[in-house]
């Protein structure tokens, strides 16, 4: 869901900002604008961006390798990371050179109706962009507020959309404020403030990303509901008797590693615990789908090991974490 989501929004957002880029420049070239300028310079980073954001999905389709045998998932974590640079350096710091250059050699505003005019129409189709991306996040983020769900989300098509299409919209409205004080005033100081204003913006949401696509690359646990129905799945109460210590970890947005030590009865024989191994991974991806590559490791708990140390993984046996209920 969030993969077909995500590529219509990029789709969407991908048209929209190239018939903007157009339509800026041609605006510019007429009225000499920096606004107009850094705003076109802009949409073309944002036509940039969403045409990464598509190779990256392409690319972590691909199939495991010996030498990738986790697969490619993470590619469109990478892609993302990228946006975040392009938005931060052609975007933003262009934006900001551009309005320093504008307010100390300001210039008046020519053939005002066309700056205007356009940015009336990129107001609009940055619109329904954002209307696009806000309705294919809005099944993934549930219940969520829109922070949490940029913060969390672990598929960063969606938000990284999302937060460029509200820069944009932000960022037109900059630039018809300025342009429009440049025309009431007479004053081109103003057009290279809102252009200023716009480069702010854009670094600001640049780091936004890259604070968020990091995390991502670094290596994201599961979710805390999908924690919470892992550890209901392994657990039958028979021959998996609790969970001595798991971790989990995204390969990809919708792939997920399992592995966890798991304790079995003492008297169990070898065949009892291989099926049981089984069983309990069965559960686990019926619980949780994207749950696609799990190891389960066998131990007898050991109430006097457990009380050794409190590193898990240091500690033979335990300490053992209750089931969850």
């Amino acid at each position: 869901m969030s993969a077909s989501g995500g590529t219509r929004a990029i789709v969407a957002a991908l048209g929209a900002n190239l018939a903007i880029a157009a339509a800026k420049f041609v605006a510019f070239l007429f009225s000499g604008s920096s606004s107009m300028l850094a705003e076109s310079v802009h949409s073309l980073a944002d036509s940039g961006n969403q045409g990464l954001l598509l190779l990256g999905g392409k690319k972590a389709q691909r199939e495991a390798t010996p030498q990738h045998p986790f697969g490619y998932g993470r590619e469109r974590y990478i892609y993302a990371f990228l946006v975040s640079i392009v938005l931060f350096s052609v975007g933003g710091m262009f934006a900001i050179y551009e309005g320093f250059e504008k307010i100390k050699h300001p210039h008046e505003i020519e053939h005002w109706y066309w700056p205007v005019g356009v940015l009336v129409f990129a107001i609009i189709a940055e619109g329904f962009s954002f209307r696009t991306a806000i309705k294919e996040s809005n099944p993934l983020r549930g219940n969520e507020s829109w922070k949490d769900f940029v913060r969390h989300a672990k598929a960063p098509e969606l938000p990284v959309v999302l937060l460029e299409d509200l820069g944009a919209l932000v960022g037109l409205v900059l630039a018809l404020g300025g342009v429009g004080l440049a025309l009431a005033t007479g004053d081109g100081v103003w057009d290279g403030i809102g252009t200023l204003c716009i480069g702010i913006l854009l670094i600001l949401i640049a780091l936004v990303l890259a604070v968020e696509t990091k995390s991502l690359l670094l290596g994201e646990a599961a979710g805390p509901e999908a924690v919470v129905q892992i550890e209901k799945a392994i657990v039958d109460g028979d021959t998996v008797t609790g969970i001595i210590h798991m971790r989990t970890l995204h390969l990809g947005p919708e792939e997920l590693l399992v592995a966890a030590k798991i304790a079995v009865q003492h008297d169990d024989t070898a065949a009892e615990v291989a099926t049981a191994i089984n069983a309990a991974e069965s559960r686990i991806r019926a619980a949780v789908p994207i749950a696609r590559v799990i190891y389960l490791e066998p131990d007898i708990y050991s109430e006097k090991d457990a009380t050794k140390g409190p590193d898990r993984e240091a500690t033979p046996g335990g300490p053992a974490q209750p089931a969850a209920h």
